[in-house]
């Protein structure tokens, strides 16, 4: 098994750091297992995916962006990161800083699926567009009836915090789409830089 590349080690320990600042004065700790724990579940797993099969710096910087973005959000529980506070000129009715974070994961998922898709499992660059798109579109999916499901097992306030829906009925689908735009704009990126060669070191 190949050693870590050193780059990656210093990404995966900024967001073994980030774990615990997140989880730090958390807005609604009782909600904070369910958005930083799986991150510290998933990091051991992280280092040993990353060496049994390597990518390249920029994808694997693509996925500790998003990552970081996420612990960043957590620590407000996504709808209340005062981001209005720090610059008014972007105040709006709504808090809009989950729904860059849906956009986030699109653009950012799409370099290392791609480049794992060509790399291990055998797809042409052209399919293995298409399939980090509907990677994107169904783990998006899957979230959202994940949080779905927590307003059946969770206190209202606290179902309503982590969803943050904020009486948007049509929340789901925003966030969806906003993935899928993200990562359909990011698509022809990824295919001009020729990411799955891995030269992106």
């Amino acid at each position: 098994m190949p050693p870590l590349a050193k780059a990656q080690g210093w990404m995966l320990a900024a967001v073994t750091l980030g774990i615990p600042l997140s989880a730090w004065g958390a807005l609604y700790p009782g909600n904070t297992w369910l958005q930083v724990g799986p991150v510290a579940v998933a990091l051991p797993f992280a280092r040993a995916a990353l060496r049994r099969a390597p990518i390249s710096n920029a994808s694997a910087a693509c996925m500790t962006a998003f990552v970081l973005l996420h612990l960043f959000a957590a620590r407000w529980s996504y709808s209340f990161v005062p981001y209005d506070a720090w610059f008014p000129a972007l105040a709006s009715e709504r808090n809009m800083f989950d729904r860059l974070v849906h956009f986030a994961f699109g653009a950012l998922a799409m370099a290392p699926m791609v480049e794992a898709g060509v790399r291990y499992w055998g797809l042409s660059p052209r399919m293995a567009l298409v399939f980090a798109v509907t990677f994107v579109l169904a783990v998006g999916g899957l979230y959202e009836i994940f949080e779905w499901s927590l307003t059946l097992a969770l206190a209202p306030e606290d179902a309503g915090a982590y969803n943050g829906e904020q009486g948007d009925m049509f929340d789901a689908q925003k966030d969806m789409a906003l993935a899928g735009v993200g990562a359909v704009l990011v698509a022809p990126f990824v295919r001009s830089a020729r990411w799955w060669k891995g030269n992106l070191q």
